[in-house]
């Protein structure tokens, strides 16, 4: 099976294999195609039993939430130089208590980051550095790879590159990271570059430095990264027996994760495995947000921002460079795009986390657009409505700790729930117990 590099401007082919980031026509991003012809050849029915039976093998590497869609995926690369981590095959949480409270008790919250470096960034950065690995396999002379990031990437990007033997380089805005997120690179060996800018800083010289072809991008301009990354929206639909929710709501920064949500499910629909789409929702912070802009001018015109400041540090991009993508797919799936305040999101986790989730402030985001949705009434009380969590939420344990302790700048904690300090005393403890029973039944 085919698949190719194919610009989303002028249509201009390359190879997967060859180290190019934008078209050398016109400068266009580059997707990955696939020889859908080929694909089918196979009824839909082939591929969902083919699909389930992956589900529950050991076999190398289908096991892998992404590599058991290898066909969909990157069937180019041999199975020797594949480098995963059986990623995929996570959660969809029933969230029914914070549904009933929200009044849709159909919400579902799929836990992305419940994978081995703790985010969705996994899912695409095992094919990303599968096809480094046969690229060198194949002679090509590429000496590391290197990636900006706002945390999660570069997470993902050192743990696999560390279990390929291939060098790493990850670009971080300086105090803009949290340590967990920070302290990932630095263990599995990453040359970590801590630079005294932001994310947009560290992405205008990653882009400069990899213009020397031995040091490979690995940012999600690079198109492979969303192969892996699209099978998130195939995955929810398989976890529902192949019907498909209502709404997929999604935390939005550069803009590559909703590019490759949509284009999974396009990929379904093409070959024959669903007959509908859902709407997707982009969730931004108010802090951050070019493409809430956008969408408000009905993306008759774009302008980067400069992004402040905001709790939601993933997602801290004034110029993403996926724009083109996630504007062809919100088109297509009649989305929406909506954005969240400091407050909102915070309070959105915390009110998350009292109904069993344990979310990061970029799920917070999307929670919180969700609540807005709802009290709107653009989300009804009978959709299936389906959030997707990016990253664990012991990432951001400082930004609990804050949110609990109420020290976080400019925000009023709805739900704080810090430690109740006592005498070791029975009599004490007795009397504390009695009163945390009464303020739970009270809600």
């Amino acid at each position: 099976m085919h698949c190719w590099f194919e610009c989303i401007r002028c249509g201009k082919q390359y190879s997967i294999f060859d180290i190019i980031y934008r078209c050398e026509e016109c400068d266009g991003l580059l997707d990955v195609q696939h020889d859908v012809k080929q694909l089918k050849r196979k009824s839909a029915q082939y591929w969902k039993r083919l699909f389930d039976q992956r589900t529950r093998t050991n076999e190398w590497p289908y096991g892998s939430g992404v590599w058991g869609k290898k066909e969909w995926v990157c069937p180019r690369i041999e199975n020797r130089n594949v480098v995963s981590m059986y990623e995929g095959h996570t959660n969809c949480f029933w969230a029914e208590r914070l549904g009933e409270e929200l009044g849709i008790p159909d919400l579902w919250v799929k836990l992305c980051g419940n994978s081995h470096t703790g985010s969705f960034k996994d899912l695409g950065m095992t094919v990303l550095v599968s096809a480094v690995k046969q690229m060198i396999a194949d002679g090509k002379p590429i000496r590391a790879v290197a990636c900006a990031s706002t945390g999660d990437t570069s997470a993902a990007l050192s743990a696999y590159g560390a279990a390929a033997g291939i060098p790493t380089i990850v670009f971080l805005p300086k105090g803009k990271v949290s340590t967990a997120q920070l302290v990932q690179p630095i263990a599995n060996g990453a040359t970590v570059l801590s630079l005294e800018t932001d994310f947009d800083g560290c992405m205008r010289i990653v882009q400069e430095v990899t213009k020397d072809q031995t040091i490979y991008l690995a940012n999600s301009m690079n198109s492979l990264r969303m192969e892996g990354q699209k099978t998130v929206g195939i995955e929810i639909v398989q976890q529902f027996d192949w019907e498909v929710p209502d709404w997929m709501i999604i935390p939005a920064g550069n803009l590559g994760n909703v590019s490759a949500l949509g284009k999974g499910l396009l990929m379904m629909r093409e070959l024959g495995l669903i007959t509908k789409l859902p709407r997707i929702v982009c969730a931004q912070a108010a802090n951050a947000n070019p493409l809430y802009l956008s969408f408000k001018a009905n993306f008759e015109q774009y302008r980067p921002v400069k992004a402040k400041k905001t709790l939601a540090s993933a997602i801290q991009i004034g110029a993403p460079v996926s724009y083109e993508r996630a504007v062809k797919v919100l088109k297509e799936f009649d989305g929406i795009v909506e954005q969240a305040t400091e407050s909102e999101l915070a309070n959105a986790a915390a009110r998350a986390d009292r109904a069993g989730l344990f979310t990061c402030p970029q799920t917070g985001v999307a929670l919180a657009v969700t609540e807005k949705l709802i009290k709107r009434g653009i989300i009804s009380n009978k959709d299936r409505v389906v959030v997707i969590s990016t990253a664990h939420g012991l990432k951001f344990s400082q930004f609990k700790v804050e949110y609990h302790e109420q020290t976080l700048e400019g925000i009023k904690s709805k739900y704080p729930n810090p430690p109740i300090v006592l005498p070791a005393t029975v009599v004490a403890v007795r009397k504390a117990i009695d009163l945390a029973v009464k303020k739970m039944k009270r809600g």
